[in-house]
């Protein structure tokens, strides 16, 4: 009997829909090939959701969301709405999704495959085999403590953390090292701040409860400077909220392309899975934005929401097959490219790749 799940689909602005149109059409490869069974709800976010209803975030998007399994969601924005007052902007609407969900971890793995190698402004031999996850604590940290104000003379803003705030997204991270390579390096400012301390004791406690994962620690600005130097070295990275925002961006650039990076944002229940990149409305129509990210964000939904890991492990093996056959979109072009594709074409190439 196949095992069904309920997927909410948020497609949003600019190419949105085009790349989770790709993404859909490989789920539903997979689907024939591991017996299983999706039924996509579609909801309004953004631009898409304020044309329609008003608002970039209606109550049938929030209520609907949290009845389903998992959401995959594409991009919002764009120039049309940027002269809205900020309350009423696609992003405040995916901010409001993100705080109703609960997503208090997000996930940004940074993998380079090997026929891109090129593509990064690193050598070859420094980021060859990279496979990291960095598990940035996404709703506490520097930019929601209180108290926080300015005045015309001065500002300020408080870091503050709770046990409990890092216990669980600790938690998450060693979870996930459980799935990978069993390593997690905590990073934190443990030498200067107070919180950081807290951080790394707690970090530790929870440690003992992973016997089989080697825990070590780095100081964020040793952290920043070896994800250069070695990056290979890094299994998962935990890390508070302003450290993971940083550390995670620099870990995208490793890959030498946005257009291959998913997400994921977890919460208690429904998690939120997609690309780190932005609606691209400039190239939006044209059928040649990259989709990449957005399948492999449906590879992290089906490996960490559905606990699907064989159609998970079809998906990341078909995109590999189609980066080794030469397969490129229009951004990769120059990187061993045998043939340019579409982004149907490419979503169909992986598509066949991940029913095999």
């Amino acid at each position: 009997m196949s095992r069904k799940y309920e997927i909410a689909v948020i497609k949003g602005d600019g190419i949105g829909p085009e790349i989770v149109d790709e993404a859909i059409k490989v789920l539903d490869a997979v689907a024939v090939a591991e017996d299983i069974s999706f039924n996509y709800k579609e909801y309004l976010l953004g631009g898409a959701a304020i044309d329609e209803t008003g608002v970039p975030l209606p109550e049938s998007t929030i209520n609907g969301v949290k009845s389903c399994d998992a959401v995959l969601f594409g991009a919002i924005g764009g120039p049309k709405w940027d002269e809205l007052p900020r309350e009423k902007r696609p992003e405040t609407g995916l901010l409001g999704l993100r705080k109703a969900m609960g997503t208090y971890a997000n996930l940004r793995p940074a993998v380079v495959y090997d026929e891109l190698v090129n593509a990064s402004s690193l050598k070859p031999e420094i980021i060859q085999g990279v496979d990291l996850m960095v598990v940035r604590e996404l709703t506490g940290g520097i930019y929601f403590g209180e108290p926080r104000g300015s005045d015309s003379n001065k500002a300020f803003n408080t870091m503050v953390y709770s046990v409990d705030e890092i216990k669980r997204i600790a938690k998450v991270a060693f979870d996930v090292a459980m799935r990978r390579n069993k390593k997690v390096c905590s990073v934190d400012k443990a030498n200067v701040l107070e919180v950081s301390q807290l951080w790394r004791d707690t970090v530790s406690e929870v440690a003992k409860d992973y016997p089989e994962v080697e825990l070590t620690h780095m100081y964020v600005d040793n952290a920043a400077m070896q994800l250069l130097r070695y990056p290979k070295q890094f299994d998962v990275i935990v890390t508070g909220n302003i450290f993971g925002d940083i550390l995670s961006d620099e870990a995208s650039m490793l890959s030498g392309s946005i257009g291959l990076l998913p997400s994921a944002s977890l919460g208690d229940r429904v998690g939120l899975y997609e690309p780190i990149h932005g609606s691209a409305p400039d190239i939006a129509g044209q059928g040649i934005a990259n989709p990449i990210a957005t399948i492999s964000s449906a590879s992290m939904m089906l490996r960490y929401a559905l606990n699907e890991q064989g159609a998970a492990d079809r998906i990341d093996d078909a995109i590999k097959k189609a980066l080794e056959k030469g397969y490129r979109t229009q951004d990769l072009s120059e990187f061993g490219a045998s043939e340019v594709c579409s982004t149907s074409e490419i979503g169909s190439i992986i598509a066949d790749f991940a029913s095999k």
